[in-house]
């Protein structure tokens, strides 16, 4: 899953789009300025890929590629702080108006939720958590991928095992969760374990857990074959996280990064915001032979709304929920 330089795209674009082991595209904020220009976006990229998956970052909170002409979404700290009665409507209200407006522009996924907890420690994680409490995180998350699923949308749980412990912020440094196995396994990993069969996608955190491998869960044989697979039985897709991140780079060049986040059993893997890079690895994973896994198609759009969804009575039913707990800020 690679990147694309704006908001249309150019030659050296299609080229790279035409080659087949170019599964997916993800778009960032430099990409969006519109509903209709990212539609008139994908469109462009499914005329030289029609089964192309396309991704974006809409959490809400401080991480909304697309900002204007769509709702401004709460953080999901924002609903943990809710009483019970209303934070689980929320989550899933919220999910179904994220996922809605972002399958109406012809995007597939949003790599959402979050389910890492909140310790008050890390601040690339802080308030886009559930919260603290592992069963909360895991309550909520389930009804955000219920708002998730009845909109159409694959649901991709983000950062396996957990990255709330540790300090070091991934995409600049290596971070380390020090803890025993133990306490692992009695907080963060439970999200993850309770959701893993309702979720379509799970990304790894560059995070090394010591305790359990030297190496970053992402490129961790342990962590992604014993643990999420056979031992949650886990079947979805499992993304890397993007490996030109600085978390990544412990384990080698993006070649070793490529080798190294495939034998540990990721199906996808995101090289972003470094175009010689992207091609380095898809030139390596050319000469490897290797093409997407048949169970990738499950994480593409089951439905795609019109630019109208707004006259829609669920869509007036999120809206009107969510602004009276006061989760939405004005439209852009």
């Amino acid at each position: 899953m690679l990147d694309v330089a704006g908001t249309w795209l150019d030659a050296a674009d299609r080229q790279l789009l035409r080659q087949p082991e170019v599964g997916g595209i993800i778009l960032f904020a430099r990409n969006t300025e519109s509903p209709r220009q990212v539609r008139e976006l994908v469109r462009s990229i499914r005329a030289v890929r029609p089964e192309m998956l396309i991704a974006i970052d809409q959490e809400g909170g401080r991480v909304q590629r697309l900002r204007r002409g769509v709702e401004r979404l709460p953080a999901l700290g924002r609903i943990a702080a809710l009483d019970s009665a209303d934070a689980e409507p929320a989550a899933r209200h919220a999910a179904w108006l994220m996922a809605t407006e972002m399958l109406a522009c012809g995007i597939d996924i949003s790599f959402a939720p979050v389910l890492d907890l909140d310790y008050g420690r890390s601040e690339v994680i802080g308030n886009r958590s559930l919260g603290g409490d592992p069963r909360r995180v895991s309550q909520l998350g389930r009804a955000y991928i219920e708002g998730l699923h009845a909109a159409g949308m694959a649901a991709t749980g983000k950062h396996f095992p957990g990255h709330g412990w540790a300090e070091a912020d991934s995409h600049t440094d290596l971070p380390v969760d020090e803890r025993s196995e133990a306490e692992i396994r009695s907080s963060d990993l439970i999200p993850f374990a309770e959701l893993a069969p309702l979720l379509d996608g799970i990304m790894p955190a560059h995070v090394v857990y010591p305790a359990i491998d030297p190496q970053p869960a992402g490129f961790s044989r342990r962590w992604l074959q014993d643990i999420l697979r056979t031992e949650l039985g886990f079947a979805g897709v499992i993304f890397s996280d993007d490996l030109t991140m600085a978390g990544a780079h412990v384990v080698g060049g993006i070649q070793q990064r490529v080798d190294a986040a495939l034998a540990s059993g990721c199906d996808m893997l995101l090289v972003c915001n470094d175009r010689g890079a992207a091609e380095d690895a898809l030139v390596h994973v050319q000469q490897s032979g290797l093409m997407a896994p048949p169970h990738l198609s499950g994480m593409l759009a089951r439905q795609q709304p019109g630019m109208d969804y707004k006259s829609s009575p669920q869509w007036h039913a999120a809206v009107t929920l969510l602004r009276k707990l006061d989760l939405l800020g004005e439209p852009a």
